[in-house]
């Protein structure tokens, strides 16, 4: 089956059974398709779908993103995961206001350039929203290059993606570009899955190799194995009399960077001491709650919660830009990790 060959089945399969109906669908515009083509980087259709809504209400253009704070950005990004994604966004937001009138540029280059862009990012994002003629390389397409062509290896290695990125380019059409590339796509979140591909329904299955073989779930070859590390940190609740609750910002790179969380202390550390010294804070009733672990791509990270309430009449800690007393019956806008939300709801029912 030559590529073109294989493009033209894949573009009238999507015709008949693919998804032309999800948000970022309706009005294409480079804008809407490069909010979505980031939030679905390692995130399910299904999760996007009320995150992407609620952040095109909020953030209908360029312009209104890049004024916005990276407080509310993060906001409505909390519980999607992969901050740094709601970082650069922000960032390159404000990069297109200053360099490029507002608007996303159009060439691959100048896209490419942005925080955060890939190349696949931006190909979608001219392919989808323009029809330009631009490949594609996202996870789906991978397997499914992968399979039909059974090319060996890891995609994580630079041969592998280089020559996935030579099939890719050659498999993507001059015409009907924008439908080609939402279809293979959703061939790959639909049919060719990681898991029980159903290739009796497949387009292009008899020209696969791998189906050919009978081994599909040989392709693409997964990442080496290996045992992810555990690191473990004590987060400290601590309540004053108002039952507020004490967060503090994380540093704007790293581990959830720009966003809120407890403060962090030592494990070998005297807490009642530290607390004095670093929050200015004389707690009391400490009181440990179950640890929390929270799995990221390449660690464990196990969450010790410590629970205190603070002794002082007044509150010494400064709020600003580092510290905010948090009210969690009227909660603001700023942006919380999942693990913080899941002990601040803890602490709500406790209150």
């Amino acid at each position: 089956m030559n590529p073109a060959e294989f493009s033209q089945r894949i573009v009238d399969w999507f015709a008949r059974h693919g998804r032309k109906h999800l948000p970022w669908q309706a009005n294409p515009t480079p804008y809407r398709v490069w909010i979505s083509e980031v939030m679905l980087q390692q995130t399910q259709v299904a999760t996007v779908i009320p995150y992407f809504q609620r952040f095109l209400q909020r953030f209908p253009d360029v312009r209104t993103l890049a004024a916005a704070h990276l407080d509310e950005v993060l906001h409505l990004w909390s519980g999607l995961g992969y901050y740094a994604r709601a970082r650069n966004l922000h960032r390159a937001a404000v990069i297109m206001v200053d360099r490029h009138a507002g608007d996303l540029p159009l060439t691959l280059d100048d896209l490419s350039a942005l925080p955060g862009m890939g190349r696949s990012t931006a190909g979608a994002i001219l392919a989808l929203s323009m029809g330009l003629r631009h490949p594609i390389l996202d996870g789906n397409v991978k397997r499914v290059l992968a399979r039909f062509y059974a090319v060996a290896g890891w995609p994580g290695r630079a041969a592998v993606v280089k020559r996935l990125w030579m099939l890719a380019e050659q498999a993507t059409p001059s015409e009907r570009v924008a439908e080609y590339t939402q279809a293979i796509m959703d061939l790959g979140a639909l049919l060719c899955t990681r898991a029980h591909p159903r290739c009796n329904a497949c387009p292009v299955a008899e020209g696969c190799q791998a189906h050919r073989m009978g081994r599909q779930n040989a392709f693409p070859e997964p990442a080496p194995r290996r045992t992810l590390p555990v690191r473990r940190t004590r987060q400290l609740i601590v309540t004053n009399a108002d039952r507020e609750v004490l967060l503090e910002r994380r540093a704007p790179v790293g581990l959830w960077g720009g966003l809120w969380g407890f403060p962090e202390c030592p494990m070998d550390a005297d807490v009642a001491n530290w607390c004095r010294h670093h929050l200015r804070l004389l707690v009391s009733d400490l009181r440990p709650w179950t640890v929390l672990r929270h799995t990221f791509s390449h660690f464990h990270l196990d969450i010790e919660p410590l629970r205190a309430t603070v002794k002082n009449h007044e509150n010494s800690v400064m709020e600003g830009d580092r510290f905010v007393w948090y009210n969690t019956q009227e909660p603001d806008a700023r942006g919380l990790a999942a693990p913080v939300q899941r002990l601040l709801a803890k602490l709500q029912d406790e209150c």
